[in-house]
């Protein structure tokens, strides 16, 4: 394993959560870096963002570009969000695992949701299978990252997502993870149903941090979330320069701006 993959795996602590927020691109990984977090993960949705495009329309290519050009950005960890490794079948998977390692990356993320209307989310034999070869595939090298999309796909079973969960531990994931958790008893139950790092979300109107770490939670990411707030102040202060005719967007402007001289100043 990489020393960046073991110093990953290393600040997954139960209690303890590695807050790990979601750049989309060199500069806002540069920024957030500067903030003081201590590892980082792309994001698919932010990501297709700067494309102009939506999620789940990155290719294969693109996002393994893009991942080497966040690593290649910042000194701390960085896991990619694979969507589903770009493939349905498990060799297909791996082959993804691999140009993952090649990009110089700490840790990266597959889910079980299949991109199909009619069936989105993967039969529960071949979601485990994909884990499995992306586990081989990654060959200790990189930390693994078993997301299991079933809750935002309108699977509302919490016996279910544990059930895969726990199928993904037993095939080897580093890190187990399940989108759309929101309630403290049910992240609870599904922490005291593993012995693997859990990752939750952050929600809004979910539990706090505090909250998190107090119910053993290992690592928080944000998601889409702070690529949309740069959207949102871009929103806010063009509605009010074509609007109002005022500049008080630039208040915001001046700390963004501070905060990136800063972190490019290298």
């Amino acid at each position: 394993m990489t020393e960046l993959a073991e110093r990953f795996r290393s600040l997954h602590v139960p209690g303890r959560p590695l807050l790990m927020p979601n750049p989309w691109d060199a500069g806002s990984a540069k920024l957030l870096e500067s903030q003081g977090f201590q590892a980082l993960a792309t994001t698919s949705s932010g990501f297709a963002a700067t494309l102009g495009r939506l999620d789940g329309s990155v290719t294969r290519e693109e996002a393994i570009a893009h991942s080497a050009t966040v690593v290649d950005a910042v000194s701390v960890p960085v896991s990619a969000d694979l969507e589903n490794g770009f493939a349905d079948e498990p060799d297909g998977v791996a082959q993804t695992i691999r140009l993952a390692v090649d990009a110089g990356l700490a840790g990266c993320s597959v889910e079980d949701f299949s991109g199909r209307d009619d069936d989105p989310v993967y039969d529960a034999g071949l979601a485990r299978e994909r884990i499995a070869a992306a586990v081989e595939s990654a060959a200790g090298e990189i930390v693994i990252t078993a997301r299991c999309d079933a809750l935002l796909h309108g699977v509302d079973d919490l016996g279910e997502v544990t059930a895969r969960l726990q199928s993904f531990q037993e095939a080897g994931a580093d890190v187990l993870y399940a989108p759309g958790l929101r309630e403290l008893d049910d992240i609870r139950s599904v922490i005291e149903s593993l012995d693997r790092p859990v990752n939750v979300l952050a929600l809004p109107g979910g539990p706090t941090i505090p909250e998190l770490a107090e119910a053993g939670v290992s690592r928080v990411s944000v998601g889409g979330g702070f690529a949309w707030v740069a959207y949102g102040a871009v929103v806010n202060a063009s509605r009010e320069l074509l609007d109002q005719g005022t500049y008080g967007w630039a208040q915001t402007g001046a700390v963004g701006g501070k905060a990136a001289r800063a972190a490019f100043a290298d």
